[in-house]
């Protein structure tokens, strides 16, 4: 029978609480909080040595235990207080600040870009008068593949009428010349 591995409880916070965990090692941990990232090398988890934060834990291996961190004034009062626009003569006492002394790059030369893009402006045009020629020379043939098979037809259809009537005469001829 194998034996059963020791657990260990590991914590993370996540927003106003802390996440533990029961598990046999750290990848089981992140396993369980569902993190791809390795938050005990970031230093964002920890091993949990307290007994009495650990009891929980331990009775529910490989659950996710949330516990709020403090009270909730505790947390309220831990936001920050949101500061009040100047009115009056504050405003106006107020020093502007002072303008950085360095100047901004100048803006990148564009011109090598447009140049490139002008050039395939006009290779695009280039192409676009080539597929029109194209597509006339095609139009063109078929057309003319249109009139041959047309003429072509009308004279087979001719010279098998003329194939069809000397057969009948050669036929005649035969039957006479046999009897």
């Amino acid at each position: 029978m194998p034996r059963a591995q020791k657990l260990k409880v590991f914590r993370t916070p996540i927003g106003f609480h802390d996440a533990y965990v029961a598990a046999p090692s750290q990848k089981a941990a992140l396993e369980a909080w569902g993190s791809d990232a390795d938050l005990f090398a970031r230093g964002v988890a920890e091993r949990v040595e307290d007994p009495e934060l650990a009891r929980e834990p331990l009775e529910h291996p490989g659950e996710v235990i949330r516990r709020l961190r403090g009270t909730e004034a505790e947390q309220i009062a831990a936001l920050p207080k949101p500061q009040k626009p100047a009115v009056g003569k504050q405003a106006e006492a107020k020093p502007k600040p002072a303008k950085p002394s360095v100047k901004p790059k100048p803006r990148p030369d564009r011109t090598a870009l447009a140049e490139a893009e002008d050039r395939l402006a006009e290779m695009n045009a280039r192409h676009k008068a080539d597929e029109r020629v194209l597509a006339q020379r095609e139009a063109d043939l078929v057309r003319d593949r249109s009139e041959t098979d047309r003429r072509h037809q009308a004279e087979k259809s001719k010279l098998e009428r003329e194939v069809e009537a000397a057969r009948m005469k050669y036929e005649r001829a035969m039957r006479n010349w046999r009897g």
